[in-house]
């Protein structure tokens, strides 16, 4: 009876060994594919529009959800959209940068999400002074011939 007790014991554990064993292959359901990940904005004047549209589409099988995306300064504000985007359909993430900033500019968004890997967009550029207003010069006539003489 010892031995039928221990046998038993014996086929348990290795059917739990033999079902930790089984791992099923974790399929990526959820893919978020950007256009471009890179926007070069150039030379911008201050104060004007600084903002860029990175478009995006989910290429996955299930929602894609956003969640907040991190800009690496207060300068660079995103905007995304907060409804679940369904497989195939496309959105937006506008990253607007603070053009009253003078001088170059390297800065990032880093988009998380429930794919598998974060996704880093950049944007680079120099915001340069607005140049001044030429006033019109006045032209003169100095060789015309007085009226009153």
């Amino acid at each position: 009876m010892k031995k039928i007790g221990i046998l038993i014991l014996f086929a348990f554990f290795v059917f739990q060994i033999q079902a930790q064993q089984k791992t099923t292959k974790k399929t990526t359901r959820v893919v978020l594919k950007f256009n471009e990940t890179t926007f070069q904005y150039g030379n911008i004047y201050y104060g004007s529009e600084g903002t860029h549209a990175f478009k995006f589409v989910n290429a996955g099988s299930e929602p894609l959800l956003l969640s907040r995306p991190r800009s690496s300064c207060g300068c660079t504000v995103p905007t995304w959209p907060k409804a679940p985007i369904l497989p195939g359909d496309s959105g937006t993430i506008n990253v607007a940068y603070n053009t009253h900033i003078l001088g170059e500019f390297n800065k990032t968004v880093t988009v998380h999400s429930n794919a598998p890997k974060p996704v880093v967009l950049h944007i680079h550029g120099k915001v340069v002074p607005r140049p001044k207003p030429m006033l019109p010069v006045k032209q003169t006539d100095k060789g015309g011939t007085p009226i009153n003489k």
